[in-house]
């Protein structure tokens, strides 16, 4: 199927793009269009807890007026899905916004959604990527992958050549899209040699490991990374224990594990929904599924490949939010140690992963949070431990070598302060693609401040558009100039009612914790 930049427009709300597999038919969203649900590989449970391959070419024009399926995934975490959203094993689809294309190559930004590698679809309304396209004059990209067991479990002890069961599934989709991007995006208007991947939470997890991954490197140019739990990544022999308990509560023998690609895809959900549970409860601050050091596709430990220098050497922009770890209290989520007694088994499972670790170096980390034993202060542990930290450690690193610039996402609205969420984790996302009011009953505004935050978000987005089109997040509205990070100043950008640029602002938490990975094996 030719590919191009001849594109048609009738009736004049709609646009065909001819792509690599086929003619795909837009429609317009504000001023630019958008074309949803477009297959980048196709997986089915043909291809369970395998590689995809390359979707089939179709003929006449596909309709992509509505968002593919969304992948099959955990129930024990919610996050909200648009109503009637159909769940399928062949979910691998992206979602495209970009202005009409004219024969000018536009930046691209490749959007990789969150939810602890389990949950999580392109299709959530926060981000819908017209606002993004319209103001910036780029194409947004919004991809599918496949989550939790089918994406994140590592089976491959198990593999047999009747039986392959491969590593890192969700993030080799990840590469499978990018590809698509660099052969495809031209259609739609976009330059392929000019990609931004940004993401946050496990997708921004998921670009640091990409990042370290020889497979990934010139599939995008520059990196946005927001509160990437970076060091949840997991070595071979902790995802064969965790795959091992797996088949026990699937009901099938190791030397059968075979029949995992036989069986209903719901009894695989549930079994690890129970897998979830019980990994986050026994051994607080560890995810169940995510991403594994196998040697291949992910060569090593991330923040320690961006320590050794093994990083891609592209532009970065990384950072996390003030109160990262405030919105797991609320909803009671088992995903994040938030009280002192799980706080304390975090570290001392950490201790077990690490027998060369000084008894010395948890008592220094622990007395720099005199409220450790209060909620307060085991939610600041938790929020160090599982972002703040990593993000330093990967900045002071990434810096050596590279444009590196760090935020903090410091911004809540009188409402989220009342509920003591503050600026929790994923409370930036409507900032960064300008869509509030994406949740049922959204409170974020019932105390007022919807001024200040679309304030706030046009300087956000204005600095993530710049860098995506430059490299460099200048927005060019006066305000605060953004300078680089380097270890002599550790420059952040505190993004709040008016941005600040501190020097150091964690400085003694950082001091702390040292430059030493603290992270599970």
């Amino acid at each position: 199927m030719p590919t191009g930049l001849d594109v048609t427009a009738t009736p004049a709300e709609t646009l065909t793009v001819s792509a690599r597999d086929g003619d795909a038919r837009g429609y317009a969203a504000g001023s630019v269009f958008a074309w949803k649900g477009i297959p980048y590989a196709a997986a089915g449970a043909a291809r369970r807890f395998r590689s995809a391959v390359a979707p089939s070419a179709w003929l006449g024009e596909r309709d992509c007026r509505d968002f593919g399926p969304i992948a099959p995934q955990a129930k024990t975490v919610q996050v909200p899905m648009e109503p009637g959203s159909v769940a399928d094993e062949d979910c691998l689809s992206l979602n495209v916004w970009a202005p009409r294309p004219d024969g000018t190559p536009r930046p691209v930004m490749v959007w990789i959604h969150g939810g602890a590698y389990c949950v999580g679809s392109s299709s959530q309304s926060v981000y819908d990527g017209r606002r993004l396209a319209e103001l910036g004059d780029v194409v947004v990209v919004t991809v599918n992958y496949r989550t939790g067991v089918l994406g994140f479990l590592d089976l491959s002890t198990f593999s047999t050549d009747e039986h392959p069961f491969e590593t890192n599934i969700g993030l080799r989709d990840m590469i499978a899209a990018f590809e698509w991007v660099r052969d495809c995006i031209a259609a739609f208007g976009g330059d392929p040699d000019n990609v931004t991947a940004f993401g946050e939470s496990s997708g921004a997890g998921s670009i640091t490991t990409l990042m370290t991954s020889p497979r990934a490197e010139g599939l995008f140019h520059k990196a946005i990374v927001q509160s990437a739990p970076a060091t949840s990544v997991y070595g071979a022999e902790r995802a064969a224990t965790v795959a091992r308990r797996f088949l026990e509560i699937v009901g099938v023998n190791e030397d059968e594990a075979g029949r995992l690609c036989e069986l209903p895809i719901e009894k695989l959900t549930a079994a690890g929904d129970v897998l979830l549970d019980e990994v986050t409860t026994s051994v607080p601050g560890t995810l169940s599924m995510a991403p594994v050091v196998d040697g291949d596709l992910v060569p090593r430990y991330p923040v320690a490949a961006f320590q050794k220098g093994f990083a891609h050497r592209i532009p970065l922009i990384i950072g996390t939010n003030k109160d990262e770890a405030s919105i797991f209290r609320l909803t009671r989520s088992p995903i994040m140690p938030v009280t002192a007694d799980t706080v304390n088994q975090m570290f001392t499972a950490i201790a077990a992963d690490h027998p060369k670790l000084p008894a010395i170096r948890v008592a220094e980390i622990i007395s720099a949070y005199p409220d450790w034993s209060k909620t307060s202060g085991a939610l600041a542990v938790s929020r160090d431990a599982a972002f703040r930290m990593p993000c330093l450690w990967i900045a002071d690193a990434h810096s050596k070598h590279s444009p590196t610039w760090v935020y903090r996402f410091d911004h809540a609205t009188p409402m989220l302060w009342a509920a003591r969420v503050g600026a929790g984790h994923a409370t930036e996302l409507p900032y960064v693609f300008g869509n509030f009011g994406t949740l049922n009953h959204d409170p974020t505004f019932w105390l007022g401040g919807r001024k200040a935050a679309l304030e706030v978000s046009g300087r956000v987005q204005r600095r993530w558009l710049a860098f995506a089109q430059h490299g460099v997040p200048a927005a060019l509205d006066a305000s605060k100039h953004w300078a680089p990070y380097r270890e002599d100043t550790r420059a952040t950008l505190l993004i709040d009612k008016t941005d600040t640029l501190a020097s150091d602002p964690d400085r003694e938490l950082r001091a702390a914790w040292g430059d030493k990975v603290m992270g599970f094996k």
